[in-house]
């Protein structure tokens, strides 16, 4: 079988900024050892295998100009929606300081992320609630020695939550001497500047390999007020020219509206007295003193991490070795939200020696019971700071016995958060009193004392704790001797331990603390599973493998999946691959495991609407979340069919087709549960009423996550590379695409059918993304370009957006290295190149898509590294 077509297949370095074909295998395959190979149990010579694996080396990393790994992620066109970066941190988010990649859309819990191949504990806090998800910041930059990233389901090899495939990093093993290196960076616009400092040393001998890496990363916070076209949530204004665009300012605005307490929409904008609502910020037609907090908010929290990562190999005997990884960091970072608004929650009696109206008898308002919308700019604007201890140790033995390979690891991997409301959070108990006793005045916030606002400003605790507790054996070997070759065989047991916390103070279990969100979750499982590898060598160009894993889940049952994959060259230059299996993800501790979490969710009151004619604009309502212990795991079938060609030594090419099915996925729809179960008081509590035809007014809806949901999904992934010698250099193109042909969700609809939630080409959803690039290097000079792509897609339906399209993104990077000087390598880059603007979307105060876009602009680095 030709190796050169094994090995492209094995690679296919289909990396969105890779430079040609390069990749790590060349260097590898120096060695006779038998190698790990993602997406394999079995230990091989060589790389070669059917699997479809993108290899991402250190150098590739470097020239790419990312400052860390989930910027590596976010250019590649593999990920999709769901991959999230601390861009868009909020005081409301629920996992501040975290980023994880899905590949495929398929959400970042539902792709495993591995380092060294070993699964690594996920964060205490869940992103948007639910979603489990490892913190790939937790991963520094100087520590990588390659990314390999499988682009099909494997829990056939892996288990849980490798449907949409994996990612595995490999750490630095081997450095033999010294290097330190320091880059310098800031962006055009203001904001997002950084400094990361690494040194790494190590030694190897014949019985020895020492690796240390310590890396020190700080980078400044970038407000929405620093860039042109998000320092407003007023977009009308920003943008005189659109007249679909909207003013997203608040409606609790400072001092704000009043209103009459037995009748809320009874308001008058707050224009009494000595504190007055702002002229720019009365809003006339609605009766609202709005709030600009667009320009205060976190785009880029502050961020500062601090890592030390050991790795360490010893051989013991000719046929015995030990291992130990040890990998630390801590983390802190700090996100930023306006004032703490209140909607109608606060009231003040009319005898009140405050109120408004006191001296007013003809005023209606006049000795009247009223509730207001305000914001608490008075106590300041709001500020998280969360510190997170991240520890992961392994330790194992591995060796040979005769021809077969052994390897037997412990695992221990513990993360910490804490996340403190520092400034900015109100206690709707306390600030109630202060309005009762007559010591602070909601109306009146320049005549208010220190010692009141600091009474009705508290502090706010959030502590999280995730664990991982594994031990795995693994044989591999051969089996038996065919005409083609040997038959390979891997066995792997595997033991894990996983628990869960997150719990915030007491005040927000009272629900005392309003204006920011906070989840609470605790739960804990084991998992014991057998998986079992054949590769079989049918004829030299024929290799097919086999894989099945079984599993037991202490919390929800068994599983077991299979997958089979083959890879024919049928001549030197000209390869086919392909695979097809099950996998699955298990519902995380937080779906399982969730406490009374309470959410504000935009719904139509469909049964109030049909029945009088109320409720039937959209409107924020309270959502009461729980997890559910009821749930089951999420299914998914996929198939994988790929050509690798060589057309000649210098050009090559390879596309593969995926397509994924997904049964069962856990998810949320409050409005289907509100339209189907509004008349159902456990499911939904209402104000009762006098009118018999009346249901009255919503108080709050109770929901919980389901097994609801189904995603069919397919398309191409083309890689082409070319390599060109000259006078002028060598140079290196790429290009690499993912087109996107089906996307299709599905969720319950109200005859128990399924009807279609979002589709290709619809909002977050773009058909296309590509970068082309080219690598040169003449001498002691090299140069990186990448010009990256995303397709445009339609506007936010549910925000009354799909008729308008959100525009693609082009940006540009480029790259250039100086090696002139002895052992000293100078760097001088910029992402962005053009500083292009993320593209309009009318659907929110930012206005654009930050789960897509980037707001960061350019951003020029300088770096140097010295070898020693």
């Amino acid at each position: 079988m030709n190796r050169k077509i094994l090995k492209l297949a094995a690679t296919s370095a289909a990396v969105c900024f890779a430079l040609g074909n390069t990749s790590a295998f060349a260097q590898q395959n120096e060695s006779i050892e038998k190698i790990s190979v993602t997406g394999s149990l079995i230990k091989r010579t060589d790389m070669e295998g059917p699997s479809p694996v993108t290899t991402i080396g250190a150098d590739q990393i470097a020239k790419s100009g990312v400052t860390d790994l989930i910027s590596l992620f976010t250019k590649l066109p593999i990920s999709g929606q769901g991959t999230f970066s601390t861009q868009g941190n909020s005081s409301d988010d629920t996992a501040n300081g975290g980023s994880s990649v899905s590949l495929r859309g398929l959400g970042a819990d539902s792709t495993l992320i591995l380092i060294n191949g070993r699964r690594v504990s996920v964060s205490p806090f869940a992103k948007g609630i639910d979603t489990a998800f490892v913190d790939i910041n937790n991963i520094p930059l100087s520590a990588i020695k390659q990314v390999d990233i499988l682009k099909d389901g494997a829990s056939a090899t892996y288990g849980s939550d490798a449907i949409a495939g994996v990612i595995n990093v490999i750490l630095r093993d081997d450095y033999d001497g010294a290097e330190i290196s320091a880059k310098l960076g800031t962006t055009a616009d203001g904001g997002g500047k950084e400094q990361n400092v690494s040194l790494i040393w190590g030694t190897s001998d014949d019985k020895f390999k020492h690796t240390f890496i310590l890396d020190y990363f700080d980078r400044e916070e970038v407000l929405y007020g620093d860039r042109d076209y998000s320092r407003s949530a007023n977009q009308a204004a920003l943008r005189p020219n659109d007249p679909d665009a909207v003013d997203f300012r608040s409606s609790s605005g400072i001092p704000g509206t009043i209103a009459l307490r037995s009748d809320p929409t009874n308001r008058i904008i707050d224009e009494f007295g000595n504190d007055r609502c702002p002229a720019e910020d009365i809003d006339r037609v609605n009766v609202l003193c709005r709030y600009d907090y667009a320009p205060v908010m976190t785009m880029i929290p502050d961020a500062e991490r601090f890592s030390f990562n050991y790795l360490g190999r010893y051989e013991i005997n000719d046929s015995v070795r030990a291992f130990i990884d040890f990998n630390g960091q801590n983390s802190k970072s700090i996100v930023r939200g306006a004032g703490s608004p209140s909607f109608n929650e606060l009231f003040m009696d009319g005898d009140n020696a405050n109120h408004p109206f006191a001296d007013d008898p003809s005023h209606e308002f006049f000795g009247q019971d009223l509730t207001m919308r305000r914001r608490t700019v008075d106590i300041g604007n709001r500020e998280k700071r969360v510190d997170t201890d991240y520890y992961r140790t392994i330790v194992g033995l591995n060796g040979d016995i005769e021809s077969w390979n052994w390897e037997a690891a412990y695992s221990y991997i513990k993360s910490e958060s804490v996340e403190r409301g520092v400034d900015g959070f109100p206690n709707s108990r306390r600030i109630q009193e202060a309005i009762d006793n007559e010591s602070w005045n909601p109306f009146e916030p320049s005549q208010n004392s220190q010692e009141s606002l600091d009474y009705i400003e508290t502090t706010t605790t959030r502590v999280g704790k995730s664990t991982n507790k594994t031990f795995d054996v693994t044989f591999s070997g051969p089996l038996m001797e065919m005409d083609a070759g040997e038959v390979l065989l891997a066995v792997k047991a595997e033991y894990r331990e996983e628990a869960i916390s997150d719990n915030p103070d007491d005040q927000f279990l009272r629900g005392d603390v309003f204006g920011t969100e906070a989840t609470q979750a605790n739960g804990s499982r084991d998992s014991k599973s057998l998986s079992a590898e054949f590769a079989i060598p049918v004829t030299e160009e024929l290799e097919v493998q086999f894989a099945v894993r079984h599993e037991n889940y202490s919390d929800f049952g068994t599983t077991t999946d299979p997958k089979i994959s083959f890879l024919w060259a049928p001549t030197d230059t000209l390869s086919f691959r392909g695979s097809y299996g099950t996998a699955f993800r298990a519902p995380s501790l937080h779906q399982l495991g969730l406490g009374r979490t309470d959410e504000s969710p935009n719904l139509v009151d469909t049964v109030r609407c049909e029945a009088v004619g109320l409720g039937c604009q959209p409107a924020e309502y309270t959502a009461v979340f729980a997890g559910n212990p009821q749930l089951g795991p999420e299914e998914s079938s996929s198939y994988n069919l790929g050509m690798i060609l060589e057309v000649t030594e210098d050009l090559d090419f390879s596309i593969d087709y995926y397509n994924y099915d997904i049964e069962n996925i856990i998810d949320s729809d409050t409005q289907f549960v509100f339209t189907n179960f509004g008349d159902d008081p456990t499911v939904v509590e209402r104000i009762p009423t006098s009118d018999p035809s009346d249901p009255g007014e919503v108080v709050r809806v109770y929901d919980s996550f389901q097994n609801i949901g189904d995603l069919e999904t397919s398309g191409i992934d083309l890689d082409v590379g070319y390599k060109l010698e000259s006078d002028m250099g060598s140079f290196r193109f790429g290009f690499v695409m993912n087109y996107v042909l089906k996307f299709e969700e599905f969720r319950p609809d109200a005859d128990g059918g399924k009807r279609l939630n979002l589709s290709e080409g619809e909002f977050e959803q773009p058909e296309v993304r590509h970068t082309t690039s080219m690598d040169w290097t003449m001498e002691d000079l090299s140069a990186t370009l990448a010009i990256n792509y995303i397709g445009e897609f339609a506007g936010d339906a549910d925000s009354g957006f799909g008729d308008k399209t959100v525009d693609s993104m082009t940006t540009v990077d480029l790259v250039f290295n100086y090696r002139g000087i002895e052992n000293t390598t100078l760097t001088l880059g910029a992402t962005n190149l053009f500083n292009e603007e993320p593209p309009f979307s009318h659907h929110e105060f930012v206005g654009y898509v930050n789960s897509i876009h980037n707001g960061q602009g350019r951003f020029v680095y300088a770096q140097a590294a010295y070898k020693f």
